[in-house]
């Protein structure tokens, strides 16, 4: 045996180091994917980190945002409060957003592996109480003013600032409640004055105001905890899909060298056994017929008899099985021609006629006269009928009957349809003897032996014809099998050209001189 030919075959053979690699990677993903995923909640390191750069994120978009308000703030605190002390705050506010800002860039820059989860949650706790303080600072401004405007503003640009913290900093619960303690003591504080007035109901739906901005960071956090979770369990799904991706791609590697070894296994094989095979058969047949003379020992004929018929037999399933193995790799190659249907049948049943007859099996035949030639292969249809003229025949009892029909079908297309009378085929056992050396229980028992290949390879040629194949089996009662091959084989009959007629000057018989 060759070494290519050692290469296709071992089991090791052909592995590609690169695809390797890419599986295992595809798989410690998967698996790491799932632990995030099983894991899903703080205390996970992956996940936590997840909800860091959320925050980080949230914060670094909203900063512009929030260094506006502050300048509107600003600009209208002008109305009440000296402008150096407003320019002041203002420095301050800003001084604690840039900060905030720089913190967070620090955190989106920096590699997973180098996170420290908890040292980063402090800090964005720290520059979260500093954004809270900045913002209670306002109140400062406002303490000695009697203006009910002026305190109105304030509680409105505290509540706001709340509730931006309170959206912007959900998915650090902590951060969450070091922005609102500030600006809700500040409130609280702010407001107290007012409490005997009749502005108490104002002072007591802002306190209650924080409250509500607490309670909805709290669902803003689960909201998130629970869109973290949805993203993690898609990429487990696809992590999964690339992995049974990964998996069919190796399955149809295999395959395809499996198919490959088989095919050049059979295509070595079939030389060297026919070789000997011929050989056998010939020096069988000159013994079998005692050509160099009788033999001494009577039993010797009868002996070269059953080598001759075994040789045979042999080399008929090793035609069947190249045969199926071409069809099967998409290498039997048609060769179309015009081809009479109901002739090939004719043929076939002639062949087999003597053995029917041996068998004491009646046939009737039914082909419809004048069927057009359609476009196939003669060897393939011939193989066809054979093949389910030979397996009528064989699993029908003797005294039996099989029917055999050749026509047209509703749609235009031809048919063969051979019924028999033998012991029929469970219906769960008919994908059973269409799959390769397949042959069912009552079959194995009221049947002479067989490969097993005939219906597979029959198959196989009615879908290369584009046809359908069919069988009707009723248990002890036989079997129908029925072939139909498409409209677009049929070879439509041409009307005849009517010749034309010549001239009447050429015609006409051309008077003497």
């Amino acid at each position: 045996m060759s070494e290519a030919f050692k290469d296709m075959i071992e089991p090791n053979s052909g592995k590609n180091p690169a695809a390797f690699a890419r599986r295992s990677s595809l798989s410690a993903g998967w698996r790491h994917v799932r632990e995030k995923f099983i894991a899903s909640g703080t205390g996970n390191r992956s996940f936590d980190v997840e909800l860091l750069r959320l925050f980080a994120q949230s914060r670094m978009t909203s900063v512009p945002a929030l260094a506006f308000i502050a300048l509107s703030a600003a600009v209208m605190s002008f109305m009440w409060t000296p402008e150096v002390d407003v320019v002041v705050w203002l420095g301050i506010v800003w001084s604690c957003h840039l900060v905030s800002y720089k913190t967070a860039r620090t955190l989106m820059e920096q590699p997973e592996a180098e996170l420290h989860v908890q040292a980063w949650r402090r800090r964005f706790v720290a520059t979260e109480l500093c954004h809270g303080l900045a913002w209670a600072m306002l109140t400062v401004l406002f303490l000695n003013e009697p203006d009910a405007t002026a305190r109105i503003f304030v509680l409105f640009v505290l509540l706001l600032i709340s509730a931006l913290t309170s959206l912007i900093s959900a998915t650090v619960p902590m951060a969450v409640y070091a922005g609102l303690m500030p600006t809700t003591i500040a409130v609280v504080l702010y407001m107290h004055p007012v409490w005997q007035e009749q502005a108490w109901p104002v002072a007591l739906m802002a306190c209650g105001a924080q409250f509500f901005f607490l309670v909805l960071a709290q669902r803003l956090y689960a909201t998130s905890l629970s869109s973290l979770s949805f993203r993690l369990e898609k990429d487990m799904l696809i992590a999964e899909l690339e992995q049974a991706k990964a998996n069919s791609d190796e399955a149809r590697r295999r395959a395809e060298e499996a198919n490959l070894a088989k095919s050049s296994f059979l295509a070595t094989m079939s030389h060297e056994l026919r070789t000997p095979l011929n050989a056998i058969l010939g020096f069988s047949e000159v013994m079998k017929n005692e050509l160099f003379g009788k033999h001494g020992v009577a039993a010797y004929k009868d002996y070269s008899s059953d080598i001759h018929s075994s040789g045979q037999h042999l080399l008929m399933l090793i035609n069947e099985i190249l045969d199926l193995s071409r069809v099967e790799a998409g290498r039997y190659e048609l060769r179309e021609e015009p081809v009479s249907l109901a002739h090939v049948v004719e043929e076939c049943l002639h062949l087999l006629s003597l053995r029917a007859e041996q068998r004491e099996i009646t046939i009737t035949r039914a082909i419809e006269a004048q069927l057009p030639r359609i476009w196939g292969d003669e060897r393939a249809l011939r193989q066809i009928t054979l093949n389910l003229l030979t397996n009528a025949i064989k699993f029908t009892p003797s005294g039996g009957h099989v029917t055999l029909k050749c026509g047209w079908t509703q749609s235009g297309g031809q048919y063969i349809s051979i019924r028999d009378t033998g012991p029929g085929i469970p219906e769960d056992e008919i994908p059973v003897v269409l799959s390769s050396f397949g042959r069912g229980s009552l079959a194995q028992k009221n049947a002479e032996e067989g490969s097993g290949l005939g219906l597979p390879i029959v198959k196989g040629l009615v879908d290369l014809h584009g046809g359908t194949f069919h069988i009707q089996s009723e248990l002890r009662q036989g079997t129908e099998v029925t072939v139909i091959l498409p409209t677009e084989r049929v070879i439509e009959a041409m009307a005849q050209v009517k010749p034309a007629r010549p001239r009447d000057a050429r015609t006409q018989p051309r008077k003497a001189a």
